[in-house]
């Protein structure tokens, strides 16, 4: 694949799961390209395959049919170990229940994706103290996960996902678990990292999170249903998009 301005491509992807007469296809022939820099949000009802989705071209699920490329790579042909490397250079995660440690503070927990890299301490943690400055954190370094409110969780785990400087960010259901005003905080921090050029796969109900990307898909039953470009993350109801909601 030629990778000039292209993050992501996924072609013909689908995912299935059991076998016979009960086989679900969760994702069924999904193609698209995301380019570098680019925000991309996915809509639809739970269920429709939305995460699924996100999974597969983050490397987490291998797909049933399809290829997909990431970072110069064909993940559907590498091999475990490989694609385990990839994941920890080339891919973030954001998760709906933050995943972080409770056992480790704010700080080692965003140092943890460099150290699993093989990034020295020094490096790791001078990463992570400049991350903790970018999510306004700064003063809960040494604070574990239980002392700190579900925005700021999550504004931990942002940092983390960024830690070893990747090429994609997938998000599921960032705001899924936050309050109004934990929200906002998460709001405004993708916001921050669409306008610095990150490139962002975000799944969400939130019309807010999804008002924010560059291109917003819709799904339903495993396929793409509709596509929207919006106004470089400009608010827009998203109402009349089918498949938004339910």
């Amino acid at each position: 694949m030629g990778t000039n301005g292209v993050a992501l491509r996924g072609d013909g992807l689908r995912k299935e799961y059991g076998r016979g007469d009960g086989v679900v296809r969760a994702v069924d022939g999904v193609s698209l390209e995301v380019a570098r820099g680019e925000s991309l949000a996915i809509v639809g009802p739970s269920g429709c395959g939305k995460s699924t989705l996100l999974y597969l071209l983050g490397g987490l699920e291998r797909p049933t049919a399809g290829t997909l490329w990431l970072a110069g790579e064909q993940l559907d042909r590498l091999p475990e170990a490989q694609l385990a490397r990839l994941r920890r250079h080339a891919v973030g995660f954001v998760f709906q229940a933050f995943h972080l440690v409770d056992e480790l503070t704010a700080l080692e927990n965003i140092e943890l994706p460099a150290l699993l890299a093989g990034a020295s301490l020094r490096a790791a943690r001078r990463r992570a103290i400049e991350l903790l400055e970018r999510v306004q954190l700064s003063d809960r370094a040494r604070h574990l996960p239980v002392e700190l409110s579900g925005g700021q969780r999550q504004r931990v785990a942002v940092a983390r996902a960024l830690a070893n400087e990747p090429d994609v960010v997938f998000a599921d259901e960032p705001t899924g678990n936050l309050d109004s005003a934990a929200t906002t905080e998460v709001l405004r921090l993708f916001d921050d990292l669409r306008v610095n050029g990150q490139t962002l796969m975000i799944v969400t109900h939130d019309e807010r999170i999804a008002a924010t990307a560059d291109r917003l898909i819709s799904m339903r039953d495993g396929a793409f249903v509709d596509e929207t470009r919006l106004s470089g993350g400009t608010a827009r109801p998203l109402s009349a998009i089918t498949g938004f909601g339910g």
